[in-house]
């Protein structure tokens, strides 16, 4: 496996739905740990760092299509879409909330990350197989680079995340784990 070049001033980390309401399933707190070492890397190289949330107005802005399989409908506590505080996210932090599995529709994430350059993204968070890889995806067709950070990741089943680890993000960019991220990426 090559080794990283990464220019911290044109690579952003963004991080997919590290919140409270989602960081309480099996794995989520194990993610968090992993996310919050990258973030500390990122803030030492005065890198771009993206926390991206789901959260709905009223509900009615939530997706509802026909499926085989529908999500699960809950009352959320008030809290539900605040970020794990082990990631220390202040008020300076740039913050997107999404209302979709992906964090570029109906957002201005590509914006801002063209407005600073940005052309490579370094991706972690929950769910590898929904949030993470509906974000790739259109990371991919917006033409960025990316780093997938594998064990910042989780899904419902190892099976789905292991599907995305094997099958996707190696056809649209680089796969790591946050220690081969840490120790042999490069400064540009």
């Amino acid at each position: 496996m090559d080794s990283l070049h990464i220019d911290f001033q044109k690579t952003a980390l963004v991080l997919i739905d590290l919140q409270k309401g989602i960081v309480q399933f099996p794995g989520g707190q194990e993610v968090v740990a992993k996310a919050a070492e990258l973030v500390k890397r990122f803030r030492q190289n005065e890198g771009f760092i993206s926390f991206v949330n789901v959260e709905f107005h009223d509900g009615k802005d939530a997706l509802k299509p026909a499926t085989d399989q529908p999500a699960a409908s809950s009352e959320r506590p008030a809290d539900w879409a605040e970020f794990a505080p082990k990631l220390g996210v202040t008020k300076d932090d740039y913050v997107v909330t999404k209302r979709q599995w992906g964090a570029f529709f109906g957002t201005d994430l590509d914006l801002q990350l063209r407005r600073r350059g940005i052309d490579t993204i370094v991706l972690c968070g929950i769910a590898t197989n929904i949030g993470v890889e509906s974000t790739a995806r259109e990371a991919f067709q917006f033409g960025y680079n990316q780093v997938f950070i594998t064990d910042a990741m989780v899904s419902f089943s190892q099976e789905e995340h292991d599907a995305s680890c094997r099958f996707i993000f190696p056809k649209i960019g680089k796969v790591r784990t946050t220690d081969e991220f840490l120790t042999n990426t490069q400064v540009n």
